[in-house]
Order: C-alpha cells, then sequence, then structure tokens
C-alpha cells in the first residue's frame, strides 16, 4: 500500500490478489453475489467512467443515497479513484433532514433508489439523479456493464478530500467533515498494523456504510489488507450468529466490528446457548462506551475479550485498546501511532496532571483539516494546530485514556458542573436498572435541573424511591436527579449513541 491517494492503494492491492475472494454479499443471510479482487477493480474502472461520462469531476461531491450494498461499495471505490468526494447519507433520512444536507454538499449526483424522484427533484432540482435499484442482485444492476474497464489516471495529491462524513448534529446543524486522501490512508495503515489485519482474515460486516465505523475502519482497511469480507444486507442477530459459527469453506469469519448496542442484541439472541467462536481472532467495539459489566460479558459469550476503541469522523480512529497485551475495560486504550495527544483544562488551556479530568486535545495525519464550507466552526475547533475533541477525560499511571464525557452534555446546576456519566455510573449500579441517561433541562431555580431516564431489566421491580435513597447516599445532594422516569428504551443513533436532546424530550 504504497500510493499517495486512496484510489492508487485500492488499485494495487487489487491487482495484486486478483481471484481471491474480495467480497460475499448476503441477503437474508444467502450468499448473493461473490466478487474477486480483479473483478471488483475492473468494475469500479467501469463505474469510475460512468461518473466521467455524466460530468463528475476532480472534487465534486457525490451523494450516495442508496441502501448497503454492493453498488455502493463500487460506487465509493471509483469515486476515490476520479478524485471526487463522495458523501454517504443515511437512506432512511426523511425530506426536513435532507434538505439542509443537500444545500451544504452542493453534489453534482446523487445516487438513489427508484421512488425517490419526486423527492429529491423538490429538494434540489439541477442535481444529477443515478436511479438504481439495490432491491435486484448486483450481477443484475447494469448501470456500469457497457462502460469500458480501461481508465485514464487522474493526478489525485495526499491533501485532495475524499469523503465527506457529516456528524450526527446533536447540538445544532451537522458539519460535513471533510476527510482527505491522506487522512483516510494513514488511518487504514494504522489500523491494519494495531490489529494485524491481513489477506487471511475475513470480516464479518454488520456496519451500516455512512459512518466512519462501517465504511472507513472496516470496509477501507479489510479491502486494503486484502481480506475477504462477507457483508450482511442489514443487522440480524440470528443472520450474524449463523455467519460467524460457520467452520468450513471460504467464508469462515476471523474479525467482528461493531457497536455496544449490537453486542446487547447479540448476547440476548443467544439466551444461554454459547456457540463455539474458537475461529474468531478480534471482537473490536466503538462508536458508543462498552459498559464494563459487557466487557465481561461479552469475553465469557465469545471467547475472548472484545477490544474497545474511540475515533471520530473529525479523526479517524484515535485511541484501541491493544491486540496483545493488557485491555483495561472501560478504557479506550492507548494512542494510535502517530497521534500526539493532550488532556486540557477547558477554561485555562493548559495540561492537568495525569489522572485529573481534562478536554482531549489531538493532533496527527489523520485529523481532518476542517469542515466543509463552515470556516468559523473549524477555526473554533481548532487551537494552535490542535483538534479539539470535546470529550472529557483522562489518562492512567499506564497511559490508558478513559472518556468520561462530552463538553456540551455536561449539566450547569446552581453554578455547579456535573457531568452526567458520573451520576449515570451511580444509577446503573442499582439492582435490576439496564442503563440510564443523564440530562439537564431547564429550570427558573437551577438554571438546569438533573433529570434521569432509565430502563429496567426484563422482570425486575424498581421504586423511584430505591433510586433515589441509591442517588443519595452516593452523591452530593446537587448531583442528585430531581425527576425520574422509566421508559422502554433509551433513544439511540444508528452507532448505538444515546441521543441526548432526545432523552430531554421525556420531561
Amino acid at each position: 500500500m504504497t500510493g499517495e491517494s486512496l484510489g492508487d492503494c485500492f488499485s494495487e492491492t487489487f491487482l495484486a490478489r486478483e481471484e481471491k475472494p474480495a467480497m460475499t454479499f448476503l441477503r437474508d443471510g444467502r450468499v448473493e453475489t461473490e466478487i474477486s479482487y480483479l473483478e471488483l477493480e475492473r468494475d469500479k474502472n467501469r463505474m469510475a467512467n460512468v461518473f466521467q461520462h455524466l460530468g463528475v469531476e476532480k472534487g465534486d461531491r457525490v451523494i450516495l443515497f442508496i441502501p448497503k450494498s454492493l453498488i455502493f461499495v463500487v460506487a465509493h471505490l471509483a469515486l476515490q479513484k476520479i478524485g471526487a468526494i463522495a458523501v454517504p447519507l443515511n437512506p432512511g433520512f426523511k425530506k426536513s433532514e435532507l434538505e439542509y444536507l443537500f444545500q451544504d454538499a452542493a453534489a453534482k449526483i446523487i445516487l438513489s433508489e427508484p421512488g425517490r424522484e419526486t423527492l429529491i427533484k423538490e429538494l434540489d432540482s439541477n442535481l444529477i439523479n443515478l436511479i438504481i435499484d439495490t432491491q435486484k442482485p448486483y450481477q443484475d444492476i447494469e448501470v456500469f456493464h457497457k462502460a469500458t474497464e480501461d481508465f485514464s489516471p487522474v493526478e489525485i495529491s495526499p491533501d485532495d478530500p475524499g469523503l465527506i462524513i457529516y456528524t450526527s448534529g446533536t447540538t445544532g446543524k451537522p458539519k460535513g467533515a471533510v476527510l482527505t486522501q491522506k487522512n483516510l490512508i494513514h488511518d487504514a495503515r494504522n489500523i491494519i498494523n494495531i490489529w494485524e489485519i491481513s489477506e487471511s482474515d475475513v470480516l464479518c460486516h454488520a456496519l451500516p456504510l455512512f459512518h466512519v465505523h462501517g465504511l472507513c475502519f472496516a470496509l477501507h482497511t479489510a479491502l486494503l489488507a486484502g481480506a475477504h469480507v462477507i457483508m450482511l444486507d442489514l443487522f440480524s442477530p440470528q443472520r450474524i450468529i449463523e455467519t460467524l459459527s460457520r467452520k468450513k469453506g471460504p467464508g469462515v469469519c476471523t474479525m467482528f466490528m461493531a457497536v455496544p448496542a449490537m453486542y446487547g442484541k447479540l448476547m440476548a439472541y443467544l439466551g444461554g446457548k454459547r456457540p463455539d467462536f474458537k475461529q474468531m481472532r478480534l471482537w473490536t467495539s466503538g462508536s458508543a462506551p462498552l459498559l464494563a459489566a459487557d466487557f465481561v460479558r461479552i469475553h465469557r459469550i465469545f471467547g475472548k475479550q472484545p477490544v474497545e476503541r474511540e475515533g471520530m469522523s473529525e479523526t479517524g480512529m484515535n485511541f484501541s485498546n491493544p491486540l496483545h497485551g493488557i485491555k483495561k475495560p472501560g478504557s479506550i486504550g492507548i494512542p494510535l501511532p502517530g497521534l500526539e495527544v493532550r488532556t486540557v483544562d477547558p477554561a485555562t488551556g493548559l495540561d492537568v496532571a495525569p489522572g485529573q479530568t481534562g478536554e482531549f486535545w489531538l493532533k496527527g495525519p489523520a485529523i481532518t483539516p476542517g469542515y466543509w464550507r463552515k470556516p468559523d466552526e473549524t477555526a473554533n475547533t481548532f487551537e494552535q494546530g490542535w483538534f479539539k475533541t470535546g470529550d472529557l477525560g483522562n489518562v492512567d499511571e499506564d497511559g490508558y485514556y478513559y472518556l468520561t464525557d462530552r463538553i456540551k452534555h455536561i449539566i450547569i446546576s446552581g453554578g455547579e458542573n456535573i457531568s452526567p456519566k458520573e451520576v449515570e455510573a451511580v444509577i446503573n449500579q442499582v439492582e435490576g436498572v439496564a442503563e440510564s441517561s443523564v440530562v439537564g433541562v431547564q429550570d427558573e431555580k437551577w438554571g438546569e435541573k438533573i433529570v434521569a431516564a432509565l430502563v429496567t431489566k426484563p422482570g425486575a421491580e424498581i421504586s423511584l424511591t430505591e433510586i433515589q435513597s441509591h442517588c443519595k447516599a452516593h452523591l452530593h445532594d446537587w448531583k442528585c436527579p430531581k425527576v425520574i422516569k422509566f421508559v422502554k428504551k433509551l433513544p439511540r443513533n444508528t452507532m448505538g449513541k444515546v441521543l441526548k436532546e432526545e432523552v430531554k424530550k421525556h420531561f
């Protein structure tokens, strides 16, 4: 992987593997299509020519608004070949969500499904809409079949953008994190090296493709390492367990990457069953905090300790527990090679002592140069070249990092700063509590008052008095929730992160 552009790196790997299986796509648990590395190289070249024929040039944005599929992958790879910028969007987004994103991205082309024509025309009548029916088997999609596989190289530099990933926008409009060729290549090389991903690996891919977790950390690394990707069309505990349990044939999985909520559903599906996963060498968890208790459960049920890691849309992967060596439950691990980290007091801009809580500031080759068309937000996010993550945490004596909260989630009640995670940790200790989410809501007396939504375990009976008494026994009075509500489930985004703004609506 010596190329300076992501497209070159992909071609280098693909042409070196030729007939080796690159991707197997499963629909409803059954093999629909298998494609070799040579076929993938030819198809992405054909698709690149289709894009160029439609007028796509280097630097143009192309929105990928289609479900997870092989044609999504080929389109993304083709865009990297011509230096265009892929803009993956959640295919479940509604008109109100898309209106701003379309305006902000100012794309030339969108890939969409049949039935979306009227919606897209209403949102942007100038946008070229390339309609692709992803419900068809990949081999029956004819969009690039007549195009030539001969492709004239495009000069792409390390600083040219290749991808725009929109952040979740929990406090305002989403921001498009621009990721350059250099960002994407460095991130992939790091992950391949620290997790020892190779062409002998087989990845069970059950993540969505419109986030960095599924697209960059999982897909990019597997393909650039020459591994075999078993791609499921959607998340299904039954299909995933069936896929991971397979012991014979070319599709025997060795790796699985997921978010904590996915592991929770897999463990609930298994119940008391304990399948043999001895062929699996790597289980990773990220995109949301993994509870220490779940770390232990995953180890017991799946046979290996999960490798917990941390990353952001803007930065790629930043921290990971070691593949070999001590994995600390609750820790995001140690910094990846090439990453500098400071733990800073947000109020003073000065570094705090080890063990004390501060904001993580980062500097490294994988970090975004900024947000798409948002110079003010970009300027506010950087301080003398350091990217201010907004994550609060600390580092222990062994150099392992821990996240404690997000700055924007800190509750200021009666002039006191309160960490929701601290209060949640106390509530979660109560027998029968499955999980909780603590937020601050406006209050005339306190400015913000602390409230908590919690989910109980099946069959558990817990009283509000019991929760309140436990909080008072373990927290200062001003940290105890003023209102507690039981809910059936906590609202989450597609990557399993609790949506704090949605939690507030319960109050």
